[in-house]
């Protein structure tokens, strides 16, 4: 039988109340931890540059996701343009930080959700919104006019962490899989290296509400999972990630059952080589201490990244249609 996802049980007038909620957070925008406080009905003056309209920047059926998300027929994802964060070594700079550009690429609700509909009837597993943080309450809209015309596929949230965990309350009985970063185990590194003023502090509240709403078991269809919570995480070169107070948390703070996905493919682009401990690839030791550390605080549920070259992850979005080279 087909996993029905939690959107399609709630009702359109908690859906729409959850909504207008969301909409409200855009007055004097607190979306996100930055609490820029501007009015998104009339500037995008903000951190993120961005305004009262989703930004896609691309969106095409992906293989490069976990095995148990891309299955045979790939994720669904969508790549929303501008970010709340600016990493020094974004792999997807060129639409992350690149506002001036991106605002061309501005669409309406109803667009976005017509865009969900479309990858669905590519025979996609899942629709993946990636970096949709700052775009929260448009995403919202955007699902519930999907769910009018028709998705029935389970959504999956994918940010970069730094979200706050007021506005994923919002997202409470919609969201089924939620694949959050987490990036650093301090907030001295997410302010310096990604200008994010307490990354690790907000990191944390955001896991613990994902973790609230799904828990720490997988729920498969087949080979498929259609709900639960995977938590990434990218080592950094130097320990700059602080692995081990990263692994501490979530064994100690959620749970030692959650699924983990170590990553290896760090690679200096964007800004990266301008900075002594950023501008390498990791050394085998640094990914060989992160694996033990998994040991260590008992997570051995999750995926390890192989020790390939980094350079095969590597998105191209001069071509936007097919960023991955699928």
């Amino acid at each position: 039988m087909e996993y029905l996802p939690s959107y399609i049980k709630l009702s359109d007038n908690e859906f729409l109340e959850r909504i207008n909620k969301a909409y409200n957070f855009l007055n004097s925008c607190n979306v996100c931890p930055r609490d820029c406080k501007v009015d998104r009905y009339k500037l995008n003056t903000g951190f993120c540059q961005s305004g009262i309209l989703p930004i896609v920047s691309s969106y095409t059926l992906h293989f490069g996701e976990e095995p148990v998300l891309s299955g045979t027929n790939g994720a669904g994802n969508i790549f929303f343009g501008n970010c709340n964060m600016k990493c020094l070594f974004c792999q997807n700079y060129e639409i992350s930080q690149n506002w001036k550009e991106e605002i061309k690429n501005e669409i309406s609700c109803e667009r976005l959700a017509d865009i969900m509909i479309e990858l669905q009837n590519q025979k996609c597993h899942n629709i993946g919104l990636v970096s949709p943080t700052h775009f929260s309450p448009q995403t919202l809209k955007s699902i519930f006019i999907a769910k009018q015309k028709g998705l029935h596929l389970p959504v999956i949230y994918n940010s970069n962490g730094y979200d706050s965990f007021v506005m994923l309350k919002l997202f409470d009985g919609i969201i089924d899989i939620y694949l959050p970063d987490l990036k650093y185990g301090n907030n001295l590194y997410g302010k310096k290296y990604s200008f994010a003023p307490n990354y690790f502090d907000f990191g944390k509240e955001a896991l613990k509400e994902m973790y609230r709403q799904v828990g720490d078991k997988l729920i498969y269809d087949g080979d498929i999972v259609v709900r639960g919570l995977i938590i990434r995480h990218l080592v950094l070169p130097n320990e700059l990630a602080e692995t081990e107070e990263v692994f501490k948390f979530i064994a100690e703070e959620l749970s030692p059952n959650v699924h983990i996905s170590l990553m290896s493919q760090y690679f200096p682009t964007n800004k990266a080589n301008n900075f002594i401990l950023l501008n390498r690839k990791i050394r085998f030791r640094e990914y060989e201490k992160a694996i033990q550390l998994l040991e260590k605080y008992g997570l051995r549920n999750g995926w390890i990244q192989e020790m390939d070259s980094p350079e095969h992850y590597l998105p191209n979005f001069q071509d936007r249609n097919n960023p991955f080279n699928n």
